[in-house]
């Protein structure tokens, strides 16, 4: 039997959800909660096998609630319910942990089929997020890894593949060694290298550093 919880601030939304979900022979518990404090809490309390959860709510947001789901129920699968489009929100809350997305728009049984795909450790997304995702993947794939950085990162990561210590750069820039070496350990981990010759071939490579 599956176990949802269903977490909406609007009663009426709540109430037609479980109602789609009670026609299901093999939905057991349907539990709600109206806020991301109380979501937080029924988890706390119970297990369930998903959570079917509102991207805006009063207090914390749908997709801090979900950041903390991720950290207290690893493997818990969370399906976002949103009122915004699919463009705008659909990536992030992927990115934050969640299972799949459905869209209020969506007819009715769009929910039964993603709980039924997201229990057994699948992925929901419909026809028209697939084709977002890929063109948020191709986009990010033409992006230059330097673009995700601060100006300060950048001129941080520039220096240091122009040769200079992280003592040099400190004394030009008239900042401390450590906020420098802070600094070059975000590049490091923004770029995702390990070294200073990796900077220094990449930089050497897209022009940054002649």
């Amino acid at each position: 039997m599956v176990r949802v919880l269903v977490a909406d601030d609007h009663p009426l939304l709540r109430s037609g959800v479980k109602q789609i979900l009670s026609q299901e022979a093999d939905f057991a518990v349907i539990g709600e909660a109206e806020d991301a404090e109380q979501v937080l809490e029924r988890i706390r309390e119970q297990g369930w096998d998903v959570v079917i959860l509102d991207i805006s709510m009063p207090g914390r947001s749908g997709l801090d609630a979900l950041r903390e789901i991720r950290r207290l129920r690893p493997n818990l699968p969370v399906v976002v319910l949103s009122i915004h489009s699919e463009e705008l929100f659909a990536v992030r809350a992927l990115r934050a942990g969640a299972s799949g997305f459905i869209s209020k728009s969506d007819p009715p049984g769009e929910i039964v089929r993603a709980i039924r795909k997201v229990v057994t450790g699948k992925k929901y997304v419909s026809a028209t997020l697939a084709e977002t995702l890929a063109n948020v993947l191709e986009s990010e794939t033409r992006r230059l890894q330097h673009e995700s950085l601060s100006d300060r990162e950048l001129q941080v990561m520039t220096k240091i593949a122009s040769g200079m210590t992280i003592s040099e750069i400190a004394t030009e820039i008239s900042l401390s060694v450590k906020t420098i070496s802070t600094y070059r350990a975000r590049v490091l981990d923004k770029m995702n290298m390990r070294s200073n010759a990796e900077l220094t071939r990449y930089a050497l490579k897209t022009g940054l550093v002649d």
